[in-house]
Order: structure tokens, then sequence, then C-alpha cells
């Protein structure tokens, strides 16, 4: 590889100062883009994932095309679950659909083990490709959190309330830790395999929790995602956790042996400070105005590039994932930005 590896936002991941704020952006590889698009007209997620160098492609475009400081592998949270048992396909338009949901311990018992690198071995075949030939950015590699895949899982697909897994949480509480174990022990066994890989960083990805209140996520979730921050610390790369609509969780993450916490749109960075979060933070421009004027765009980027510049340990990104109608050119432009503006600050 020609080009210096960049290792800015493995520095601000670890509360180190930096020359300028780093940034990435959920779901940067794909959907807003022409290349991609022209991909899927071709191949489903699935078979795309499946083809190292042509999930690799798909990965490292957005580092090619927006100058962004960590690519994240190119992949879904589903894809360990078919290993230990999971009938699960990817509906276009829907999401997640599976056919075997669970419905009680019996279930939960017919659950297997992964072997990561007999069950997914494209995954690191492509992590290596990215890592040892392609990139000059750390890769953030990433699993979904034990909550988000059994709501998947108990559901049978995406939901809007989440009311077939809270009513198995609270009349199953059994049933529900046994699912908890054997969701963290796959998840621990799959990350370590991605770091095992090559992955510089891992990214847990609890989208659905914000759905649980503080009381129940101590209780039913926190001790299985301490189980799991405190098996991947041995890992010594940076652990970062994200969710959505989950600012009420914000200093639960906090409290977890991990070191970033990423927020979503709706709590500002300045307040997640004065609650007591000094760990480093990610986030967390509103997806949403990506779609809008330029000069709005800068203006928001701008006030959040302030408040995460107050305190070492800032990293630049959305506050969700990249929407299909974003113009690609607009985050190369907002990464230009982040840049240049943080440059000019932080270097005084």
């Amino acid at each position: 590889m020609t080009r210096e590896f960049n290792d800015t936002f493995l520095k601000a991941a670890r509360g180190e100062r930096t020359d300028y704020v780093p940034a990435w952006y959920m779901r940067q590889a794909g959907r807003s883009q022409p290349e991609y698009r022209a991909i899927k007209e071709k191949y489903s997620l699935f078979e795309i994932t499946h083809q190292p160098e042509l999930c690799a492609y798909v990965t490292r475009l957005p580092v090619e095309q927006y100058d962004v400081d960590a690519a994240i592998l190119y992949k879904d949270i589903m894809t360990p679950l078919p290993a230990i048992g999971v009938d699960v396909e990817i509906k276009t338009g829907i999401g997640p659909v599976i056919s075997n949901p669970i419905r009680s311990m019996a279930d939960v018992e017919k659950l297997g083990e992964i072997h990561p690198e007999e069950d997914v071995p494209y995954v690191f075949e492509t992590i290596k490709l990215l890592t040892q030939e392609q990139l000059s950015v750390p890769l953030i590699g990433f699993a979904g959190a034990p909550f988000t895949l059994a709501s998947y899982m108990i559901e049978g697909g995406p939901s809007k309330n989440y009311n077939k897994t809270k009513a198995f949480m609270y009349s199953e509480p059994k049933a529900w830790f046994a699912l908890m174990d054997k969701l963290a022990e796959m998840t621990i066994t799959y990350v370590k395999s991605q770091v095992n890989a090559g992955a510089r960083a891992i990214q847990i990805f609890d989208s659905w929790v914000g759905a649980l209140n503080v009381q129940d996520y101590r209780y039913f979730i926190k001790p299985v995602m301490n189980r799991i921050f405190s098996s991947l610390r041995e890992l010594n790369v940076p652990l970062i956790m994200f969710g959505v609509g989950a600012s009420h969780l914000a200093l639960e993450w906090h409290d977890l042996p991990l070191d970033v916490v990423g927020l979503d749109w709706r709590l500002p960075i300045s307040e997640a400070r004065e609650m007591g979060i000094t760990k480093t933070v990610q986030g967390n421009l509103d997806p949403s105005i990506l779609l809008a004027p330029w000069d709005v765009i800068e203006e928001r980027a701008k006030a959040i590039l302030d408040q995460g510049m107050e305190h070492p340990g800032y990293i630049f990104n959305l506050g969700h994932g990249v929407f299909p109608q974003v113009n690609p050119d607009t985050l190369k432009k907002l990464t230009t930005f982040i840049h240049e503006y943080s440059a000019s600050k932080l270097g005084k």
C-alpha cells in the first residue's frame, strides 16, 4: 500500500488529541451511490456479501469517494444468524424476515453455536482483502446486539412497537436470559474473528433497544452487554455502542466497558457532556439534513463540531444511516468541510 495509514479515527476513539475531527457515516457504503445501485441490479445483499472482491469494493468505495477516516464492513447484522439455526431472508422493502421465530424456551434451546471461519468464511476473506491490500484507514467491524437480534427473532421481522419481544421478556424471563446468553456467545465469537482477520474497531448496533425504559434495560439487557464488552476488551481495539431513539440510555452505555458512546440526533453533544458522559462521543447530524441546502448542512455541522471539539475524543458521524436519496457529492463536501473547519479550530 503506497498511502500512509491514517489512524486519526483510532486516536479520537481512544480519547487522544487529533489534528482534525475524523468522520465516517453510518451506511456510507451503498444505498446512495450510483455504483452500488448498478451492482444491486445484478446482485442481492446476500450475494454481494458472499463475494469478497465485490464486498470489499462496496466497503472501500466511500473511503475513496468521500475521503472519510474509517471504513465499515459492508454486511448485515443478520449475517451470523443462519449459522445458529435462524431461517432469515432479507426481503427488499421489508428487511429481515424470519420463518422460525422464537416462541418458547424449547426454541431457544434449539439454537446452535457459530464457528465463524467455517460458517461465514467470506466475511473474513473480505476483511483480509481490505486490511491487507486496499485500505489506508481503519476498518470497523460490527455486530448486532442481543436485544435487537432477539427483536427480529421473536417478532419474525421488523416491528414498530416490539410488543411480542417485550411480552416474551416479561413473561418468559428464564427463556429471555437464555436467549441473551446464546446471542452474547455468538456475538463475542463472531466479533473476535473479525478483529483477528484485521478489523481495527468494533461497533455494536443495538438499533431498537430505545424501545425499553432505563429500569428494564438495567435488568434485562445491561448484564449481557457488560459481558460482551468485558470479553471484547481483551482485543484491545476501540469498542463503540450505538442505538436509535435511545438517548435515555446514553449514561447506561457510558457505564459499560466500552470506548465510544454513539449518539443519535435527539441528544445534543453538549447535553451528553453535561449529563456526565466523559468518554469519546460519536455523532450526530440528523441524516435528513443531508437533503437540505448546503448552507443549512454547513450551519448544523458547524454547531455539532463546535460542541464535539470542546473535549478531546470526538468522532463526527450521522445520528443514523445515510438515506438512499442523499447526493454522494454532498457527503464528499461535508467531509471536506469537517476536516478543514476542525483543523482550523484545533490547530490554534
